[in-house]
């Protein structure tokens, strides 16, 4: 099975040797991202809602790119460092991918490169 790697000129740059999405049989897997401003390439400060938010945006940026929306994410996984910041990376999560609920793991990583908050991947289908 032949797989497609891509780049995302809209998102943030990949922080090390890994592509920002692979493309195989039909299922687009993006990396994780994290609160990286994509035209700067400079983390953004704040709490987790603003990481939050970033992450989502990244994630959007992406999938624009590859002419996908949220609608088509059918998986992601977020990596929290603190489970203590679930429900307000809940709330947020929810405005992004609204009806289209994909399925979803969530799990408490204890610390994130760069000292990130939060930090989402996600599989679209298309």
């Amino acid at each position: 099975m032949p797989k497609t790697i891509h780049t995302a000129p809209s998102g943030p740059e990949p922080l090390g040797p890994y592509s920002v999405a692979t493309e195989a049989n039909g299922l687009v897997f993006l990396s994780g991202q994290v609160a990286i401003d994509p035209s700067t390439g400079i983390p953004v400060g704040g709490g987790v809602g603003e990481q939050t938010h970033r992450v989502m945006q990244n994630i959007g940026a992406v999938l624009g790119d590859l002419d996908l929306g949220f609608d088509d994410i059918v998986k992601t996984t977020i990596f929290l460092a603190s489970i203590d910041d679930f429900a307000a990376v809940n709330e947020i999560y929810a405005q992004y991918v609204g009806g289209s609920k994909p399925a979803r793991s969530t799990v408490q990583a204890g610390a994130l490169p760069g000292g990130f908050l939060v930090e989402i991947e996600a599989i679209a289908a298309r």
